[in-house]
């Protein structure tokens, strides 16, 4: 007896068996941009390094992480971490705690003494950085893996720029800063410290650069014009936590009031409340407008700082300020209102940004200096052929994340330029957003919250304020990562075709599709956890 037609034809033997002859669209794999990784000013791997941290190699995500970043311990503690602003997981439940993770990481590869792997082959050239803030260090990493000889300039007696002197220790533990600076002069970078430049191309002619790369940070602190009577004791901010680094500290009084509404504000009134003093910030509009940084304005009013809003300083005399009350226009803009209060003061401490010393610079040609700044090209050259700039010094937002990145940029253009070639960076992929998750997959896991120091000794000590988190929560917190955009081979897509069309490669290697059989129906797209497949229009 003849046997059914289904049975006795052999696959590929007829165009009814090539369920992939129905398709009007094909899904393919992709590889997503990460919202982290775009966010992320010093251009770091994110998922990439939280890949290993979630299997608990650390040692192998912190070396990804350093390929971008070599400062990540100092990172983890001061960076304002847009990257989880950006996390994909915000709008499940919260997100990832990357910049716990990159702290846990940092400290890990200090407690463990690892070292960055060793320069490339020397390249024969000699490059000079000026400054050994976190643009120039950076800078100065970079370029040393790259093979070439790198000697950074310091006019301070110690290298961490605003990092040291701008960022008080109970943020940036001083050992930790001066464990990330060492490891980058391990590879062989010089650093000249109490060396200032006063000209860039004598000092380059000088000592045989090749190349340069500004990095002088923003340490002139402004200034405005307060009435003041001749004993009125009135400094800057920048001096203040400068001179917290040396043996004789600020002397400011017991009433220190403080003009500003930055981070540099919220930063002085929390080392003066470590020494006992009373401050009080005065800015002149609302705690929305505030350039600081919301939870650091919160972790000073939990400390005792008192702040007045809307409020400006007319005038200050010996041990007395006086204040106008501010209130906002139809446009919402601060405006006065004739009504004055009077504070008591020993001190008033100006904290309204700060600008770059660009001496440096005089009589050097083709240079273009607006607004303070230096203007650059795309790959980070001034118009002074050979001479790069970043950080401070360019137009940018001032962070530390900001001036690694920079550094980074600046290393890999001045490399391709010593070489005689140009760099151009890799192109992005699209970017994974949320909608194209499928989020039913992930379990509910609550955020791992650092610890915090108890109030007291925050008040009165200069002990770091903030914890990190240890292994076990560190690598909870990596195992909240989504993948957003990049397959981490879940199987969902194997496992829910309906013509097995899905063919797995391997461990690591991920899966193709078997077009004969894929007949489009795109049930692997919707139920991709991550979003790393999607529909195409079919080739014709």
């Amino acid at each position: 007896m003849a046997k059914p037609f289904a049975i006795t034809l052999k696959p590929g033997s007829s165009l009814t068996n090539l369920t992939g002859t129905w398709r009007t669209e094909r899904p393919v794999y992709v590889d997503r941009l990460p919202p982290c990784n775009h966010a992320c000013p010093a251009g770091e791997n994110i998922q990439g390094w939280l890949f290993h941290a979630e299997s608990g190699d650390y040692e192998q995500a912190w070396r990804v992480l350093v390929q971008d970043n070599p400062l990540p311990a100092v990172m983890g503690r001061v960076c304002y971490h847009p990257c989880e602003n950006s996390c994909n997981r915000g709008q499940l439940d919260a997100p990832v705690g990357i910049n716990s993770v990159e702290r846990f990481l940092g400290d890990e590869a200090i407690r463990c003494g690892w070292k960055f792997d060793a320069p490339a082959t020397s390249s024969g050239k000699k490059v000079l950085i000026v400054g050994a803030g976190p643009s120039g260090l950076s800078a100065a990493y970079h370029l040393a893996r790259m093979g070439h000889a790198v000697e950074i300039h310091e006019a301070g007696p110690l290298a961490g720029g605003m990092m040291r002197f701008g960022i008080p220790k109970y943020r940036l533990p001083r050992d930790v800063l001066d464990a990330e600076v060492q490891r980058i002069l391990d590879l062989g970078v010089t650093l000249k410290l109490n060396t200032r430049v006063e000209h860039i191309e004598q000092t380059m002619k000088q000592g045989g650069f090749d190349a340069a790369f500004l990095a002088v940070g923003a340490h002139i602190a402004r200034r405005t014009t307060i009435p003041a009577g001749d004993a009125a004791h009135i400094v800057d901010a920048v001096s203040v936590l400068r001179s917290m680094e040396g043996e004789d500290k600020p002397m400011l009084g017991r009433r220190v009031v403080v003009y500003g509404g930055g981070n540099t504000a919220i930063d002085v009134a929390r080392t003066v409340k470590r020494m006992g003093a009373e401050p009080v910030i005065v800015y002149r509009r609302t705690r929305d407008k505030a350039p600081a940084h919301d939870f650091e304005i919160e972790e000073a009013l939990q400390e005792g700082v008192m702040i007045k809003w809307l409020s400006t300083i007319k005038q200050a005399i010996d041990g007395e300020i006086t204040v106008e009350r501010m209130q906002l226009d139809d446009k919402g803009f601060p405006q006065p209102t004739g009504e004055y209060e009077k504070l008591e003061a020993d001190s008033v401490v100006l904290a309204l940004g700060q600008d770059v010393d660009l001496s440096l610079l005089e009589g050097v040609p083709g240079l273009e200096i607006k607004d303070g700044v230096v203007q650059v090209a795309p790959n980070m050259m001034t118009g002074r052929t050979g001479i790069f700039a970043g950080g401070d010094m360019v137009p940018s937002e001032r962070t530390v994340t900001v001036g690694v990145g920079h550094g980074k940029k600046a290393a890999r253009n001045i490399d391709a330029w010593l070489r005689g070639t140009e760099y151009t960076p890799a192109p992005r992929h699209e970017p994974a957003s949320f909608d194209m998750l499928n989020p039913w997959y992930y379990t509910d896991a609550p955020k791992t919250v650092r610890p915090m120091l108890d109030l007291i000794r925050r008040q009165t000590t200069f002990e770091e304020v903030q914890g990190g988190l240890d292994e076990t929560n560190a690598l909870f917190e990596a195992r909240r990562c989504l993948s957003c955009g990049n397959c981490f081979e879940c199987d969902n897509c194997y496992g829910v075709c309906p013509d097995n069309a899905v063919i797995k490669l391997g461990s690591g290697k991920r899966f193709k599709f078997n077009y004969d059989y894929c007949k489009g129906c795109g049930i692997c797209v919707s139920e991709c956890p991550c979003g790393a497949i999607k529909m195409v229009p079919e080739e014709t």
